[in-house]
């Protein structure tokens, strides 16, 4: 019996890290991500399960705009139609299954640039407010996957590509029960702790 692996893709970090200043990663780029991957000599002559696809629904609905009034629809941007094409075409794709979390509003932030400002007292324009949009459900999810896939032994290797430290606990159960695990992590600075309770660290390789 061949050894399957699966694969566990962060969305937030893949879309961060995959896309250019001028041109988020679409589908297509993330497809091609998965065969560089998949082309790994750590996985050769091994049976691809399924990749799991971890990410939020567009956020939804009108909110009233801080200081200079009207409203914005989250639901109109440019960044929440991008995003609904890309998991559109996910869906379709071969051995994907797409595991969404949602985005919750809670309430309006400063920018990183007014906050860096060297000053001790600054005025405050609408421009300078963002919305500060949260993410729930999503690290969750990809820790249930990973002990998940490991204690019905549906994959002997766990590919998981992330920077989020948060889900080490899930990777020292994972390999408790067996299962190996390669961490993706894309050049991305992570904790050691993520380093240490994984089996591989791939940290660079050609990218599509």
């Amino acid at each position: 019996m061949s050894i399957s692996y699966a694969m566990l893709l962060d969305g937030g970090f893949i879309r961060h890290k995959l896309s250019a200043s001028t041109k988020p990663v679409d589908a297509a780029g993330i497809s091609a991500f998965v065969a560089s991957v998949g082309r790994l000599p750590c996985l050769t002559g091994m049976r691809l399960h399924r990749i799991y696809f971890y990410d939020s629904r567009p956020l939804q609905g009108t909110e009233v705009k801080p200081l200079e009034g009207g409203t914005v629809d989250f639901g109109s941007s440019a960044t929440a139609s991008r995003n609904r094409s890309l998991q559109a075409a996910l869906c379709k794709e071969p051995f994907f299954a797409l595991r969404f979390g949602e985005l919750f509003l809670e309430g309006w932030r400063l920018k990183l640039r007014v906050l860096r400002k060297s000053a001790t007292k600054i005025e405050i324009k609408a421009d300078d407010l963002e919305p500060n949009i949260r993410q729930k459900g999503v690290d969750m999810r990809i820790g249930l996957d990973i002990a998940s896939l490991a204690l019905k032994k549906h994959a002997q290797v766990i590919v998981l590509a992330t920077g989020d430290s948060d889900f080490i606990p899930a990777m020292k159960f994972a390999r408790r029960e067996g299962a190996q695990l390669i961490l993706l992590t894309l050049g991305h600075g992570v904790r050691d702790g993520l380093r240490e309770h994984a089996d591989l660290v791939v940290d660079q390789f050609p990218l599509p």
